[in-house]
Order: structure tokens, then sequence, then C-alpha cells
């Protein structure tokens, strides 16, 4: 008994961190934190209901931004690379001259050299009528838009004198319609919201262009109900004012359920 009690008294007792280290371990962290930040995630707020119900307005998702970029030896593994899919969720740069510093989320629909037309809302891939069940129908849209023919029988239907579509696009579009199709030109996608009888799209304003996507939604963070016109406030004053409002109401009004779901 003597023998192990010595042996407890001879054990070293442990160190304590000092402040130094403490700070040093600490700066550890955040600096990895705003590395990942910096260049592998990036939150985004989602302003629009163009892709409700799969986003609503006020869901404050991470987006993936190497997931897309030009391979590098360094990151490979940390963050492995791929393709951009078909129905692939993309947030990128805005390509309509009206809004040239916008990020803008939208789905992926056509590939290029993929043919796409639109029969009655419906959207058909090379000949193939989709099956979308993400796609807000009118009578689940808050938003709902009576029936426009050069919206839901695209690219068949002229723009016409249609406020939307861009200058630019109207003059290009037929350049790339073949036998009632619009064909994605390489190194393009053709991008379409969830609801689509209010979103500003493709068909609107043309072809992404690979280099404009910043890379891909992948689960909401935080979402809190919002009003449509929130974003569109400028106002210093309307600012604090929903600023207070989010401090008051961050219980009750934030959407606990869409906390962390992932973004498909």
């Amino acid at each position: 008994m003597a023998k192990k009690a010595k042996l407890q008294e001879e054990k070293p007792e442990k160190q304590k961190e000092t402040t130094v280290e403490f700070l040093a371990s600490l700066a550890g962290v955040l600096v990895t934190g705003l590395f990942i930040i910096t260049f592998i995630l990036q939150a985004f707020e989602i302003p629009s209901a163009s892709m409700e119900k799969t986003l609503l307005i006020g869901d404050h998702v991470f987006v993936n931004r190497v997931q897309f970029a030009p391979k590098t030896k360094w990151i490979g593994p940390i963050a492995p690379y791929g393709q951009i899919h078909f129905r692939d969720i993309v947030v990128f740069l805005s390509v309509d001259p009206r809004t040239p510093d916008l990020y803008i989320v939208k789905r992926i629909m056509g590939l290029p050299g993929d043919r796409i037309h639109l029969r009655d809302g419906v959207v058909y891939r090379n000949g193939e009528r989709l099956d979308e069940p993400y796609v807000t129908l009118p009578q689940d849209s808050t938003l709902y838009n009576p029936y426009d023919p050069y919206r839901d029988n695209f690219p068949a239907v002229p723009p016409g004198e249609q406020p939307n579509v861009t200058t630019d696009w109207k003059l290009t579009m037929q350049s790339h319609v073949e036998n009632g199709d619009i064909v994605v030109p390489p190194n393009s996608y053709f991008g379409m919201g969830d609801n689509r009888d209010v979103s500003l799209d493709s068909r609107y304003w043309g072809f992404i262009p690979k280099e404009n996507i910043i890379g891909r939604p992948m689960f909401i963070y935080w979402s809190f109900e919002t009003p449509e016109d929130q974003y569109q406030q400028r106002e210093f004053s309307q600012r604090i004012g929903f600023l207070a409002h989010t401090i008051i109401h961050f219980f009750d009004e934030t959407r606990w359920k869409r906390t962390l779901k992932a973004v498909h």
C-alpha cells in the first residue's frame, strides 16, 4: 500500500494551459473558420419566391463554393470537385444587365447540348416530358400569375413586348432555336426556378455561363419569416426596423423545422 501511494505521489501533475497557448489555439480555430467561410462555404440569403417551396424567402443557406470551381491540386482532397448535373440547384452571378451584381439561385434544367421547350407550362428535355415533384403548382403558390403564352410555351411563342425579357435575349434567342427547342450552347446552362409562374429565369435573360456559377447550396442554417418586399427596402430606417423586428420575434418567427434542412 505504501509503495502504491508513493507512485501516485510521484505522478506529474498536468500542466495548465497558459494564456499565450490559449490565445494561439483560439487563433488557430478562427483562422480555420475564416478559411472555410472565405474559400469553401459562403452564406447566402434567399430574397425572392422564385424557388418556392424548395427555398423560401428568408431562408439562409450555406453554399459550397469549390464544388464547381476549376480544379486545383491543393484543395481537392478537402472539398472534392464535381460536375454540374441536371436538376442541380446552383448559386450564380446574374447575367441580367439590369441586376449585374446580384446572386441568383435556380435549378439547372438544361446542360450543354440539351434541347429544351415548354408546352402549357410542362418542361420537355430532349423530347422527354419531365416529372417534377419539386415544382410549385399554381394552386400552391401565393404569387400565382395567370396564363402567359410566352412563359408557358417557351420558345414557340416570341417574346414580343414582354417587359421582363432582356433586350439582348430578344435579339439572340432565335439563333439558339432548332425545331421548336432552345439548344443549350457549350459551357452554358439553362436555369429555371421551381416556382415557375413567378420565376425570372433563362426564359427571360438567357443561358447561365459556367464561369458565373458560384456553387451549390448545401443546407439551410436558419430560416426566418420575412416579407417579400423586405429585400427591396433601401432606407436605413426600414432596415433598422426589420432588425428590431427580427430580434423581438426571433423565437416565434424562426422556421425551426427548416433549420439544418438539406437543399435538394
